[in-house]
């Protein structure tokens, strides 16, 4: 596979060369269109007085005008959709370079009731959320960070499989962003299909075919008239019957119209995003099951979306005074495009739900497994059900820039439990959140940052960062044990991965000491698994009571009146400490 960074300079290249050819032609397009409205306007303009060779010279300038404005609709769109290829790489690089403060932080979805995405910066500024996604719908984007805080252990070889697969189809992947990227509405996927739900229809069922009658008779009358057949007024009164036709409804059209142009922009997309999936092969389960959802009918999902886009274009097309006048006046047109729009509501909308799902499953996963290309030398832990729940070689904290992160190996089998105790800033911190994004990318399917990995899935809960609450009148201490509470009742339920980080900090240190003692020997007696960091080494004599504890440590080493940090898991108990170093150090204390 090409390396992240050859890869999207390449791609850069490869489509700023086809923006320039789309904006060349875009430029004659405009020239076209202009020299057809002098052309038609010139005609109209010196045939002025012979009414047939006018109408004539009308009717063809301004189906020759439509084409050519679609025509450079589509060429805009080209044009659009290439920027949007070059920004997704340029964007890679920045990130690649470890500037990625110009992504969204996703801080809305922080949750500080959840198990453990408060605790290990899984969302907000600098957060891993923030790193890995590059979702461009919104819908798609709440998808992501539901696989964030799913806590879900089930089919992590699936996940990883898939995850995979489109990793190794990058430009794949990079056209669906691109094509999501140009959906440009206010309007969520969810509130347009809560809209087609709750849509009254208001056209009645004859107007399947009254257009029809009335735009055959309309041509006919014109025909007959241009012939010299029959007197101009009988025209003209036919022309103010099919606008007084129209206007009964005009309310209820108007509404119409108001509401399609809302969601217009995502089913225009959506098709070809639908598009996009239903003509890639797929091999990975997981990806094959989603892509079913579009393609168990007997007429292509995709398809049935864009005629509905098709539909929601010509409405929008009516706010052209000349076509909304002319067409209704003659065809009834927005009757018919009325009608058509709400046949469609009625026999597809309990479809588009799933449908949309499906994409944002996908705008999901490609963010995955886009991080799963920028890191190819991460590894997919090999999944164990028997044997060690986390054996982890050379592992790293996955923001940590990679040139300079100290790595450490990580061995814990189940039911064990590991205290670890170090020296202020030693790195205790950052390595308890660097299991824990362990554990979290490798339930999601992600590999991890990790130069071998064995892994038996476990959920994970936590608590490392309990804060007060003025507006609960809830104190620190009370928040902590609410907390300790929820850990005790959640592992009665289910199986899980337990990190803690100096617990009981809101009450005396012999008091703190007594009761995170008898909190880990809890723990331990549950057959829990999971860690704990303080620098109370009173707690490291739980090793000696139970086989299943075990102490490590993190050093600080003062040379020449320098403090040093290694940054290195070691076996053992930690015995230097470094508060009242630092306080001097730094002229706080004599």
């Amino acid at each position: 596979m090409m390396q992240p960074i050859p890869f999207y300079n390449a791609q850069i290249d490869e489509n700023q060369a086809l923006l320039t050819k789309v904006k060349g032609t875009l430029m004659q397009s405009s020239i076209l269109r202009l020299l057809v409205f002098f052309a038609t306007a010139a005609i109209i303009y010196f045939a002025f007085g012979n009414t047939p060779v006018v109408l004539i010279s009308l009717v063809v300038g301004v189906a020759v005008f439509l084409f050519l404005v679609s025509r450079h609709t589509n060429l805009q769109y080209k044009r659009d959709y290439l920027r949007q290829l070059i920004a997704i790489n340029e964007i890679e690089i920045e990130v690649q370079n470890r500037n990625y403060a110009m992504l969204p932080s996703g801080v809305e979805y922080k949750d500080g009731s959840h198990e453990f995405c408060e605790d290990i910066d899984l969302f907000g500024a600098g957060s891993f959320f923030q790193y890995l996604n590059r979702t461009t719908l919104k819908n798609g984007s709440d998808y992501l960070a539901s696989l964030f805080k799913q806590n879900d252990i089930e089919r992590v070889v699936d996940k990883q499989e898939a995850i995979n697969e489109l990793a190794n189809i990058p430009k794949w992947r990079q056209q669906f962003s691109a094509v999501a990227a140009l959906v440009q509405t206010e309007t969520t996927a969810k509130q347009a299909t809560t809209w087609l739900a709750g849509h009254q229809k208001f056209v009645p069922s004859l107007f399947k075919t009254v257009p029809l009658i009335f735009t055959v008779v309309s041509l006919v009358l014109n025909a007959v008239y241009i012939a010299g057949f029959i007197h101009g007024g009988i025209v003209v009164g036919w022309f103010l019957l099919g606008l007084a036709i129209s206007g009964r409804y005009l309310k209820k059209i108007n509404s119409l119209s108001l509401h399609t142009s809302k969601i217009q922009s995502t089913f225009q997309q959506y098709y070809k995003l639908i598009s996009l999936i239903e003509t890639q092969t797929f091999k990975s389960d997981l990806l094959n099951e989603q892509k079913s959802q579009i393609v168990a009918t007997s007429e292509k999902a995709s398809g049935i979306l864009q005629q509905f886009s098709r539909h929601l274009n010509r409405l929008d097309q009516r706010n052209n005074m000349l076509i909304g006048v002319i067409s209704n006046g003659f065809f009834l047109r927005d009757l018919k495009v009325s009608y058509d729009i709400e046949y469609w509501i009625e026999t597809h909308h309990e479809k588009v739900e799933k449908w949309f799902e499906v994409i944002h499953f996908y705008d999901g996963y490609n963010s995955l497994a886009n991080f799963s290309f920028n890191h190819l030398d991460y590894t997919f832990p090999s999944i164990d059900t028997e044997g060690d729940l986390l054996k982890a070689k050379q592992a790293a904290h996955p923001l940590l820039d990679p040139t300079t992160a100290i790595k450490n190996d990580i061995h814990i089998l189940e039911e064990q439990f590991f205290i670890i105790t170090g020296a202020n800033m030693a790195g205790k911190s950052t390595f308890l959140r660097t299991v824990a994004l362990q554990v979290v990318m490798a339930n999601m399917g992600l590999p991890t940052n990790a130069s071998q990995s064995v892994y038996k899935p476990i959920k994970l809960i936590t608590s490392m960062r309990t804060t007060d609450s003025l507006q609960d009148d809830a104190s620190y201490f009370y928040s902590e044990l609410t907390r300790l509470k929820y850990i005790v009742e959640a592992i009665k339920e289910d199986r899980y991965f337990i990190i803690l980080d100096e617990i009981l900090k809101g009450t005396n240190s012999t008091d703190k000491a007594n009761g995170s003692k008898k909190f880990i020997q809890k723990l331990v007696r549950s057959k829990s698994t999971g860690i704990i960091a303080t620098h109370d080494l009173s707690l490291c004599t739980t090793a000696d009571e139970f086989e299943e504890v075990k102490n490590y440590y993190f050093d600080a080493q003062i040379i020449d009146d320098e403090l040093y940090f290694d940054y290195t898991f070691k076996d053992g108990i930690c015995q230097n400490m470094n508060a009242s170093f630092l306080l001097k150090k730094m002229g706080i204390v004599d």
